[in-house]
């Protein structure tokens, strides 16, 4: 029988395992044993511990982590952004992934967004040329906006693009 997951906030002291989760789970051959890699289209960082040290800092942000055998196996990032929720850096141990850990970490930050913050909706980003991903979503009540933003392509903290043509679709969901 596996342990049940237990959902906590991230605070400073788990920063580094945190960045060690989502590399794993986006960037690098490791992220090869889940469906969520990146590796293929950018290099370099998903995350740095500045970032997410802003985020664990700010008001109405917070990094969930799930926790399973006193292990974190998921995270994701969930923060008041005007009338909507923001759900972000989305992570589940590549070895992991497939097993409903993902649906359970999204519900949650549903959750806080709708029961702690009373927020309508969510939104997210997901770069466009993830079909696959974007349909996980789309089978949770997620929908294309039609709106696209660009990737920052520039900007070392969130990877270097392997291609020129990245973008973000965004994606919301009523709650």
């Amino acid at each position: 029988m596996t342990a049940p997951i237990a959902f906590r906030a991230a605070t400073a002291a788990d920063v580094p395992a945190l960045v060690e989760l989502v590399t794993s789970a986006y960037r690098g051959e490791a992220s090869r044993a889940g469906w969520t890699t990146e590796a293929d289209i950018l290099d370099g960082n998903r995350i740095v511990p500045e970032v997410l040290l802003e985020d664990i800092a700010r008001p109405r942000s917070r990094i969930l982590l799930a926790e399973r055998d006193g292990g974190i196996v998921a995270c994701a990032h969930v923060e008041a952004r005007g009338d909507a929720g923001y759900f972000g850096m989305f992570a589940v141990r590549p070895a992991l992934q497939g097993a409903g850990l993902g649906r359970a970490v999204l519900a949650e930050a549903e959750r806080v967004a709708r029961a702690e913050w009373g927020l309508p909706r969510m939104r997210m980003t997901v770069i466009d040329l993830r079909e696959e991903l974007i349909a996980w979503y789309e089978r949770r009540g997620y929908r294309r906006t039609g709106e696209t933003l660009p990737f920052p392509a520039t900007d070392p903290r969130f990877g270097l693009p392997k291609r020129n043509d990245l973008r973000f679709a965004v994606l919301e969901k009523e709650l």
